[in-house]
């Protein structure tokens, strides 16, 4: 039972974790010991409330695939429970942060002595690339 907020819970049955071979470099024990976690959990067919579902299914992560299934695979650690332990806080993680608003961007303008003080700093640049041409004698 996975536990998001005071009265949000995620039964385990609804969170599929399968054990797998981890990748990259090992030794002797990465080709024989599943300590990797693959874990998976459908939104649409989970327990959440309407409103995590939405903003979970709005979010651009490329954990969340195009069915809105999480997919997260950790392998981190060598033990297949810290493994499942790693898996099970980055998917409370990512249901957590859609908990959080963002606050509205109020549009800003430059103050009229800013906006002059970029204009003059850019005329002055100009004339001293300019200045650096060639040198004509006077016509």
């Amino acid at each position: 039972m996975l536990r998001i907020s005071q009265n949000v819970v995620i039964p385990d049955n609804e969170i599929e974790m399968q054990a797998i071979r981890a990748q990259g470099a090992g030794g002797q024990n990465v080709n024989k010991v599943a300590s990797a976690i693959h874990l998976r959990f459908d939104i649409n067919a989970s327990s959440l409330p309407d409103f995590y579902k939405q903003r979970l299914l709005a979010l651009s992560d490329q954990r969340i695939s195009s069915d809105g299934v999480i997919v997260i695979k950790a392998q981190r650690y060598r033990s297949q429970e810290k493994n499942r332990e790693e898996a099970l806080e980055r998917l409370h993680e990512l249901i957590r942060s859609v908990l959080v608003t963002r606050k509205k961007r109020k549009p800003t303008r430059p103050s009229r002595a800013a906006v002059r003080r970029r204009l003059d700093a850019k005329q002055k640049r100009g004339k001293i690339k300019h200045n650096r041409g060639k040198v004509r004698p006077d016509e």
